[in-house]
């Protein structure tokens, strides 16, 4: 087979599987339940979990121009759904107290053992990398925020 025609193939390919939809979850603006509208999250955590956690664990994420091009579309869209599936922080005020604890609890782990947030997301988006001391500021916020729960 030519070069030339292996190359039509492959655009053709390319521009076909564009049309297949790819199950983006919709971006939700109006999110009365979420964790940072409803409690006194200090700013530089907040600005944490905006810029680290929220693309993922929200209703707000903010879709970047590969999350509309086939085939990476389809793997964003899964991580999106899935990290919803396991923490949605926009429907944090409906969790009953020990099931936010037990969330804060595994967020501290993930957090320290640096499973979170998943290093592929660190090569669109250089600002989510965490340092050690930003590591530390949450999972101490997170140990204080799960603390008072019970107070």
């Amino acid at each position: 087979m030519k070069a030339k025609t292996l190359l039509w193939i492959i655009i053709i390919i390319f521009v076909v599987i564009q049309f297949i939809p790819s199950g983006r979850p919709e971006v939700v603006k109006d999110n009365p339940q979420d964790l940072l509208a409803n409690n006194a999250v200090p700013e530089d955590v907040a600005g944490m979990l905006k810029t680290s956690c929220y693309d993922c664990h929200s209703n707000e994420p903010v879709y970047p121009w590969y999350a509309y091009v086939a085939p990476v579309s389809w793997l964003v869209s899964r991580d999106v759904r899935e990290g919803k599936k396991e923490l949605n922080f926009s429907e944090w005020e409906g969790l009953k107290k020990i099931k936010k604890a037990e969330y804060l609890d595994s967020m501290s782990e993930e957090i320290d053992d640096e499973d979170m947030p998943m290093p592929i997301y660190f090569l669109m988006h250089r600002d989510a990398k965490l340092t050690p001391e930003q590591r530390g500021r949450l999972i101490g916020w997170t140990e204080d925020f799960a603390d008072s729960l019970f107070e």
